[in-house]
């Protein structure tokens, strides 16, 4: 079993950093058209569900087909999660800005998406076809405001798998991420996502997870946290 896959299956998670993250995406695909797919965090929109509480992140979001070896976009639904698993946000169906179609039809995109269905492959069922949610996220932090990459608090998306890709962090500090055990909640591990393509790979069926809030190194300047959150759900 793959080194990645077998540290999920015995604890739950893996931490992967970004050199050996970005070598098993290029074992995969293609990254050649990466900086285009990194700078389209620029384009992102306001999350209109997260304001009325009184928070304030950007993304966009899509759904996949995804097989071995195969991801083709489905047509767009809403994004839903029930309140056991958001209590901050479930029971609503999300509506959130689509992907560009530069970036659902984008060789990084496929890349990763095929590389999560590899290494998620071994811990399901024979011949494994996915639900697959993407999510770009970006969450900004001001003067005098941290911005919260998990608002809900420690969580689970209520899929199989999810596959967090840092894309860039721009003047920020902060943002450790935490895995807890699904069952007495006890803490598993922590680490940070710092550099580009560094991963948190989650069974989602036996672990939560939460990010702490960021903060701005420099208040003058923009500060922003950028990931890629993909979540698999067996069909």
């Amino acid at each position: 079993m793959d080194t990645v896959t077998e540290r999920i299956r015995q604890q739950g998670f893996a931490f992967t950093r970004g050199e050996t993250m970005r070598r098993r995406l290029e074992e995969t695909g293609s990254l050649a058209d990466w900086e285009r797919f990194a700078e389209s965090w620029d384009a992102l929109e306001p999350d209109p569900y997260l304001a009325v509480v009184g928070r304030e992140r950007r993304r966009r979001h899509g759904v996949f087909d995804v097989r071995l070896g195969a991801a083709a976009q489905a047509a767009d639904r809403p994004h839903f999660q029930t309140l056991e698993h958001n209590p901050l946000q479930g029971g609503i169906e999300r509506r959130f800005a689509p992907l560009e179609p530069e970036v659902a039809n984008s060789e990084s995109l496929q890349t990763i998406l095929r590389e999560g269905a590899r290494t998620f492959a071994p811990l399901s069922p024979p011949e494994p076809r996915w639900e697959v949610e993407v999510h770009q996220f970006r969450i900004e932090a001001r003067r005098g405001q941290t911005g919260a990459p998990t608002p809900e608090g420690v969580h689970r998306d209520g899929v199989d798998h999810v596959l967090v890709l840092m894309i860039r962090r721009v003047n920020i500090r902060k943002g450790t991420t935490s895995i807890h055990d699904a069952g007495d909640r006890r803490r598993l591990g922590a680490f940070t996502l710092a550099q580009p393509f560094d991963a948190a790979l989650v069974d989602d069926r036996r672990a939560l997870h939460a990010v702490t809030a960021v903060e701005a190194v420099e208040a003058d300047r923009p500060a922003y946290r950028d990931v890629l959150v993909v979540t698999y759900a067996l069909r």
